[in-house]
């Protein structure tokens, strides 16, 4: 009989760390190869780790609420294997004293003596310090149980609690002045008014980051859009004409969208300024082309899993790909390194009877497309015997972007090729 470490997993590519939600097995329990144990979170994604090997779940070390680095153990699993695999001498008691260590520091309210300066907090904590608008310098002064003094979701959360129940003494510093006013004034929150009848509802964990993602894409690029209006009745024709043999050969549905984000990648191809990101005074111009895909949840949230390399499948493929992520996605089975990685983004405000939108744009990319309603409409078209009033089907192109790196010419540029490569979508196309 062994014991081996549960470690855990990378989860994508800029994941370092997780926090835990909860445990699906307990202590004691026997678990298989393979087998979920517990459910994570991510600032990307909730997602369930699996067990590396079969036997008995001996102890769990990493505690519901602790954000743990990649690598790190986070339960001890009785085998049946002869050898066991290497780990540090006395590693099953030298981590379980950290672990409860944690429950006993999780009870501690206080701010600490001194603040701890240059700590590192994760992106959860961080999301969490700013929704309840605590500055960094009271963030310093928040106990850590964490490893080497770290605040966890459950340390954060605990003094959020007890806030406003003591006083708290955030130090003074030559940077913060008590004698003259800051330079950047918070703005101030506007009072609520409550009402008999009404209903105070809590935002979920995904909401929370959804909105803190959503102010601070606007505090960082000054949005601008632009606006085109295509001609899709050939689109609408063709995919009439095909959907039935798509369905009964790929088992799928065809829908719009793989035909948009064909389009959009031979835009981004046609314009490579556009699939950029900013890093302080530099661009960095990304080689590949990564498209995000917004997909409503059942819960309402919204979710953006990536197509990588999206300028490299044929329509078939993507219209499969497309269908794949858009079923997982609803069904919370994507994995953190599918929603990472996305160099555009495209929303499709159409689904929901929308004729157009103004959508944010997705950080650090510097552009989003939103695609709206197809819409039947009287139009002018020109016939070999002069113009003529015809019923067509159109569709409102709405292009974000970030004004700081991409001006007018390119961001209208951008939309307009794509309508141009959908306007010209060949009809007599074979799947």
């Amino acid at each position: 009989m062994a014991l081996v470490e549960l470690l855990m997993p990378k989860m994508g590519e800029s994941i370092m760390e997780a926090t835990v939600l909860s445990w699906l097995k307990s202590e004691g329990d026997t678990i298989e190869q393979d087998e979920s144990v517990l459910e994570v979170a991510t600032d990307k994604v909730d997602t369930e780790v699996p067990s590396t090997h079969a036997g008995v779940l001996k102890e769990i070390l990493a505690k519901d609420g602790e954000v743990i680095a990649v690598g790190k153990p986070i339960a001890i699993v009785s085998t049946d294997e002869e050898e066991t695999i290497p780990s540090t001498p006395s590693s099953v008691e030298s981590i379980s004293a950290p672990a409860e260590e944690v429950i006993k520091a999780t009870s501690a309210i206080t701010s600490t003596d001194k603040p701890v300066l240059g700590r590192f907090y994760s992106p959860l904590v961080m999301n969490i310090a700013r929704e309840e608008k605590i500055p960094m310098a009271e963030l310093e002064t928040v106990p850590g149980s964490g490893k080497e003094g770290r605040v966890t979701k459950k340390d954060i959360l605990n003094y959020v609690q007890h806030r406003g129940q003591q006083p708290i003494n955030i130090p003074v510093t030559a940077e913060t002045p008590t004698n003259s006013a800051p330079t950047v004034s918070t703005p101030k929150k506007a009072a609520v008014s409550i009402n008999a009848g009404d209903e105070i509802i809590e935002m979920d964990r995904m909401r929370k980051m959804i909105a803190s993602r959503m102010v601070d894409s606007v505090r960082t690029s000054p949005h601008v859009t632009s606006f085109v209006e295509a001609d899709v009745t050939n689109i609408v024709q063709w995919r009439n004409n095909n959907k039935d043999e798509f369905k009964k050969r790929e088992g799928g549905s065809l829908t719009f969208t793989p035909i948009f984000i064909e389009a959009v990648a031979q835009a981004i191809k046609d314009f490579p300024m556009i699939n950029i990101s900013v890093d302080g005074d530099t661009i960095i111009k990304k080689k590949d082309i990564n498209i995000g895909m917004a997909v409503a949840l059942p819960t309402g949230n919204l979710i953006v899993p990536v197509i990588k390399n999206a300028d490299q499948y044929n329509l078939v493929g993507l219209a499969n790909k497309v269908n794949d992520i858009a079923f997982r996605a609803r069904e919370n089975k994507l994995t953190p390194d599918e929603l990472a990685g996305g160099t555009f983004t495209v929303s499709n405000v159409g689904s929901f009877g929308n004729v157009m939108g103004t959508p944010i744009i997705m950080q650090p990319q510097v552009g989003i497309l939103a695609l709206g309603a197809i819409v039947k409409k009287p139009a002018v078209i020109e016939t070999p015997t002069g113009d003529a009033i015809a019923i067509r089907h159109k569709m409102f192109l709405s292009h974000s972007y970030d004004h700081r790196v991409v001006d007018g010419s390119l961001g209208g540029m951008v939309v307009r090729r794509v309508a141009d490569y959908l306007e010209k979508f060949d009809s007599d196309r074979s799947l």
